[in-house]
């Protein structure tokens, strides 16, 4: 059902993928909107090796839910900043590409481990934590992406 890379020589193992998932903080999810135009949004996301999904936090209304109770299906793509090589002027950078499904979290504890584990990969000011917890979750709406299929790639951009 999903292609074979290209140019497989540049595909990354699936353990490379999993590191720019777990530790990069954005992304862009696409999903099917409104009359039938690709949606692509920048998201941060959570990785979680417990179950090998990835969450998201936002609003409980809006263009991205109305898309989604419309058509589950998803795609996200995560990068890192890249690096050079010695002497080189051109970035090296790992990008991973995934395929699957998505939908809203409805658990209000799974919904708070979520944003509190959201939260921690950007700040570990504990305060700040709390107040949002306390005065932000009851707006929030988690969403789960369940991947289907996964690919990586390492990119000289020369």
């Amino acid at each position: 059902m999903f292609r074979q890379m290209r140019r497989f020589k540049q595909q990354l193992s699936e353990e490379e993928c999993i590191e720019v998932l777990k530790t990069e903080k954005r992304g862009v999810l696409s999903i099917m909107g409104e009359d039938g135009y690709p949606y692509g949004m920048p998201m941060n996301h959570m990785y979680c090796q417990e179950d090998g999904k990835i969450y998201f936090h936002g609003a409980k209304e809006g263009h991205k839910i109305d898309a989604i109770s419309k058509n589950d299906k998803a795609s996200y793509c995560v990068y890192d900043s890249g690096y050079k090589k010695p002497g080189e002027w051109s970035y090296n950078v790992k990008s991973v590409i995934l395929f699957g499904t998505i939908k809203p979290v409805t658990d209000p504890e799974k919904t708070r481990e979520i944003c509190t584990r959201l939260c921690k990969k950007f700040t570990d000011d504990e305060e700040y934590l709390a107040y949002e917890l306390e005065h932000a979750l009851p707006r929030v709406l988690c969403l789960e992406f369940s991947p289907v299929h996964m690919t990586g790639k390492l990119v000289n951009e020369s």
